[in-house]
């Protein structure tokens, strides 16, 4: 009985932990979004060579139209019917 005792001893040592399962899914899920974003950025700015460039053209453009939309007149626009 005493001869099994020494092989049992390291046992202990041999024992595997599994990761817990929903935590390695919600990793994975991370990965696979992050992976996705990337993917997606570089399909946007293929082709082109300075993307920051692009998108502060991008928002003074829009900020210039916001602009023209803002300074035009409300209330009846620029033409004017005439019934003669």
């Amino acid at each position: 009985m005493g001869m099994c005792l020494p092989c049992l001893s390291g046992a202990e040592d041999d024992v595997v932990v599994t990761p817990d399962p929903v935590s390695t899914l919600e990793t994975r899920r991370k990965q696979l979004a992050e992976a996705a974003e990337k993917r997606q950025k570089e399909t946007t700015y293929r082709g082109i060579k300075d993307p920051e460039a692009l998108e502060r053209k991008k928002k003074k453009q829009e900020e210039s139209e916001k602009q023209t939309m803002s300074s035009a007149p409300s209330g009846g626009g620029g033409l004017k019917w005439q019934v003669g």
